[in-house]
Parts: structure tokens; sequence; C-alpha cells
């Protein structure tokens, strides 16, 4: 089998990038140091000066392909110049208005994403984060039903607002007090760990389900509102909802009167090969939320709903108010978003070359032993490093080491380094990637798989 294609080596480059400014890297880490407050992660080591389509520019010169779109967010890449005609026009002529006040890009928001969804997701609002739109949904399904108690999945993330931190139990939980009171926990869609299994040793994700709704029957005080879910849970290890679970789920909500709330902060928008996840598996959620990928890295988030929820929970008085809610600017983000989005038929783009990725990621596979499982959809990728294929052993340190050294090449690949599944890449490109910067990555992952000592090369 050939090698994939590599380019010269990007830690060799000297490239300032997209930028006529020369920074001092060590004064820089120093104000760093000084000022900036920790906030549970370690900053990484170097500091980025600019940013350009695919590609991430150093303080010290070096180019790095970024796998990660940033925070999973810039869908159509760094910098795009009709996204950069949009922000400068709305700064300069419909930045910020009153929240109660409307404008053109809102509604034409509005408009645009409630047409491209299903019927039943009708009728929409925008926020900054996913916290934030997971936040409102929660309320709105215990304004809704009147009832209060939420279940989630376990590894899920949320966000870090006090209900939206509540139904997460991946990460975030600890030091600061009692959750939201009436929270409980499924098991998660982990097809690869999963403890459930049938005679035949595949996954038996349908007892896994209904042993979970057991235990949440159980501990009850009968007055279960919502389930929210998400269609891969990129955080907690990039595992994709097996075949029929989403229905499953939504069977389980109606029948304990319950509303289900799909969150798609990273699979929404076309990343996945479908303009959104739901529609794979032909699930309408009664709330659905978006963030990140509708703003193309500008804080941007929505809640989408049915007539029916908000004609209740208007009656109901619900309220959900914040600074930045229906703001001009980046709703005019999102509407250009979508825009380009559908112009260009990248939700197909995506879908494509999720395969071609996917297909590289699975070749890698098939010639190094430490890489125990691919997963994903569409451009949205996880590679589970570990130590033995038979036992599954978690290999977090060596999965450290082959992540320095993709870094040193010149790829960012987001490295998932907390025990509760240590050793995952989380591979999440703009959309707008080309073929030949797929195969770019994917030859500087193979070359750091064959100089990291512990890979167990196959061939």
């Amino acid at each position: 089998m050939a090698p994939f294609a590599t380019e010269d080596n990007s830690s060799q480059r000297k490239d300032l990038g997209p930028t006529l400014d020369v920074y001092d890297e060590a004064e820089l880490k120093s104000k760093a140091n000084k000022h900036l407050l920790y906030n549970g992660s370690a900053p990484h080591p170097d500091v980025i000066t600019a940013c350009e389509g695919l590609y991430l520019y150093t303080a010290s010169g070096r180019k790095i392909l970024d796998w990660t779109s940033g925070q999973m967010s810039c869908l159509l890449g760094h910098g795009h110049p009709e996204i950069v005609q949009v922000i400068l026009k709305h700064a300069m002529h419909l930045d910020h208005l009153f929240s109660g006040m409307l404008s053109p890009p809102v509604i034409s928001l509005g408009e645009r994403l409630c047409s491209n969804l299903p019927d039943g997701l009708d009728k929409a609002f925008f926020l900054s984060t996913g916290g934030e739109s997971n936040e409102a949904a929660i309320k709105l399904a215990k304004s809704y039903t009147g009832k209060f108690e939420i279940v989630g999945l376990g590894a899920s993330w949320h966000g870090m607002t006090g209900q939206a931190v509540g139904a997460q139990y991946h990460f975030g939980r600890k030091g600061h007090g009692p959750m939201m009171p009436g929270m409980h926990m499924l098991p998660s869609p982990n097809a690869y760990r999963s403890v459930f299994r049938k005679p035949d040793g595949s996954y038996d994700w349908e007892a896994e389900l209904e042993y979970g709704w057991s235990m949440v029957d159980m501990a009850s005080c009968g007055s279960l509102a919502a389930c929210i879910v998400e269609c891969v849970q990129s955080s907690g290890g990039m595992h994709v909802l097996p075949p029929g679970y989403l229905k499953a789920m939504k069977r389980h909500c109606e029948a304990r009167g319950m509303l289900l709330i799909v969150d798609e902060a990273q699979t929404g928008i076309g990343r996945c090969g479908d303009f959104v996840a739901v529609n794979h598996d032909g699930v309408v959620p009664d709330i659905l939320t978006l963030s990140k990928t509708l703003g193309n890295g500008l804080p941007l988030s929505a809640v989408v709903t049915s007539e029916r929820i908000e004609r209740v929970c208007k009656e109901r008085d619900f309220f959900f108010y914040t600074t930045h809610l229906n703001d001009p600017l980046p709703a005019a983000v999102g509407d250009k978003v979508l825009e380009i989005l559908l112009r260009d038929n990248l939700v197909e783009h995506a879908r494509r070359l999720g395969q071609v990725l996917q297909d590289g990621l699975r070749t890698l596979m098939s010639r190094y032993g430490c890489i125990g499982d691919v997963r994903g959809r569409g451009l949205l990728a996880g590679v589970e490093i570990v130590a033995d294929r038979e036992t599954k052993a978690r290999a977090p340190e060596l999965a450290k080491r082959i992540g320095d050294r993709i870094y040193e090449l010149g790829v960012w690949a987001n490295l998932s380094t907390h025990e509760s599944f240590g050793g995952v890449f989380r591979i999440a490109p703009p959309i707008t990637v080309t073929e030949k910067q797929l195969g770019e990555g994917l030859g500087m992952f193979e070359e750091a798989l064959r100089e990291t000592e512990g890979t167990m090369p196959l061939y």
C-alpha cells in the first residue's frame, strides 16, 4: 500500500500568513502567564497570530492545517471573503440592538433556517453559545410540560450554564456544589466499549437503552420533562448514535410525556452530510439547538421548535432574555453561512469528502495496530488509540506522543485526553476542504504514526 502524499514539512516553514504584523512570542507568553486567568485547561503552547482558509499561523512563523475548524466552528474555513464582507457591512451599519428590536438579518435567518428544516421546526430565536441555546431549550421543555426532570446521556456535552451542565455527563460537573435537581443519566451509546452485547458480540444498544430507561424510571419522582441528546457525541469520544437509536429515543420520550431535545452544535449545518444530522435518522425533535457551525466561528446559536410548543409556552409566561438575543451582526453571518452552504452544494460536498476522510483513516487503521477504532459521520471523525486491539486497553500517553508529532509536522487534530475517553483524536476540518488538503493531512498523520514508537506497524 502506498503512503499518503505529503508536502514540505510545515515545521520548517517561516510563513507569517495573512498578516503584516510581527510578534515577539516570548513577550506574548509572558503577558499571558501574568494576566490570563486559568479556565480549567492549560493553553496550547503556540500563540496563533493569524488564520486563513484551512490554515493557522503561529507567532514563530509556522503554518498549521486546522483539522478542528477552530473550536469545531469555522464550517466554511477561516476568513471566508463573503463572511468578512458581511461582518464589515454590519459592523458599520447594523451591529447590535436592544434585544426586543427586530432587524432584517434576524428575520431572514429565521426564514432561511426554518424553511430548510423538517416540518415541526417552525420557530426560532438566536443566542450566542451552545450552552445558552441548551439552557433555553430545557427551560422551554419545562414550561411546556409543567415538569422539571431532565435526562441526558453519559459522555454528553451541552455547555457550562446551570441546566445545561446539569444534563451533561462528560466533564465540568465538579467543584461548585449541587447540580440542578431532577437530572438523570442514560448510558453513553459507546458501540466500541459498551458491555451490552448480543451473543454474536455485536453492540446491543436496544437492551442498553431499555436498561437505562428502567433506571431513570426508578429514580424519577414522576416529573420527567425532556431528554437531551447529541447525534454524535463529539466531546465524549466521537460516538455516533446507532441506526434506529434516535427513533427509539423519541418513542421513549413520547411514552412518558416528555420532549426530545437534539443538540446539533457540531453536527448541524452540513458537517455530517445532511443539512442537520436528524435528517439522517428521519426524526423530528421537539426542540432543536444549533450553535458553533451556524456562526462560522462567531458567537451565534439557535433554538428551534414548533408553533404548538411556542403557543403553550407563551401562555405560560415563558421568558428568556439576554443582552445578545437576536443580535443583527451574528445573525447576518449565520444567514450568509446558510446561503453559501445551499448555493455551493456543500452538504453533498461534505458527504463525499467525509467518505474520503473516513476511508483514509481506515486505511491508516489497517496499517497501524494502535488504532483501535475509526468512527464518525461525514467530516466529523474520531480515531481511538489503544495499547492492544484485543483488550481495547487505553493508551493516552501513546496518543499524546502521536498528537505532538502530528502537530510538529503541521496538522492540528484535537486529542481528547480526559480519562473518560483518553486517546481519541477528534477531526473536523472546514467542509470547504479539498481532497488534496485531506490527503495532505492524512499524509502527515501517517508520517507521525510511522515515526512514533509503539504504534505497532502491521506491514
